[in-house]
């Protein structure tokens, strides 16, 4: 029976993807000897925010997602960010792999909150490992305590989102909403929905 360990070296942003993806480098290592024909890698990655510390300013933006700071004892608890999966080719002892993480700079999303609230330091990460391998002693599960640590650095998602939405963000609105700006934004002759908001803002006294 394999038996694999896994660590992450190290993460990078994809410049060529179609959507904003971080590129995972994995090291996979077979501890039994045993040749491995492939693996069918499935990864759920978990954001653990209890592991760090942060900043006042940082502090402020998370009051959305874990309250004020005095509840945080029982409201910073670990939370799932996303799904990923990839190939591994045939190998015996060890091997490196990319595991491809798509991101989102949806606000809706609490993940994507949480990473654009962080200044810099590190996210603290857990890679939790299914699937499937495919090696000499036949068809195996990946057991489902395989996982490993990873502390990301948070400017490496700040470069992704810089590089695939330069200085900009995303807020989902309801139809109605996005309609009744739309009339706001013509009957002030506004050229962009920036503009828009900006005028609704100062209007406010904001």
């Amino acid at each position: 029976m394999s038996d694999l360990d896994f660590e992450v070296l190290g993460v990078t942003p994809d410049p060529y993807a179609a959507a904003p993806t971080l590129n995972f480098k994995l090291k996979v290592d077979e501890v039994t000897g045993q040749r491995v024909h492939s693996v069918a890698l499935r990864c759920q990655i978990r954001i653990e925010p209890q592991r760090r510390l942060y900043s006042p300013a940082e502090e402020e933006r998370l009051l959305a997602i874990f309250g004020e700071t005095p509840r945080w004892g029982d409201t910073l608890k670990p939370f799932l960010w996303t799904h990923a999966m990839t190939m591994v080719a045939g190998f015996t002892d060890t091997t490196e792999v990319e595991l491809p993480v798509p991101c989102t700079y949806d606000f809706e999303v609490a993940a994507a909150k949480y990473l654009h609230a962080l200044d810099d330091g590190e996210v603290p990460l857990v890679l939790l490992f299914n699937g499937t391998v495919f090696s000499a002693a036949g068809v195996e599960p990946v057991p489902w305590h395989k996982e490993c640590h990873f502390k990301m650095p948070a400017a490496v998602w700040r470069q992704l989102m810089d590089l695939y939405f330069p200085n900009s963000g995303w807020v989902r609105l309801r139809r109605e909403t996005l309609d009744d700006l739309e009339r706001f934004k013509a009957s002030h002759a506004l050229a962009t929905w920036e503009q828009a908001i900006e005028a609704l803002l100062k209007e406010a006294g904001e």
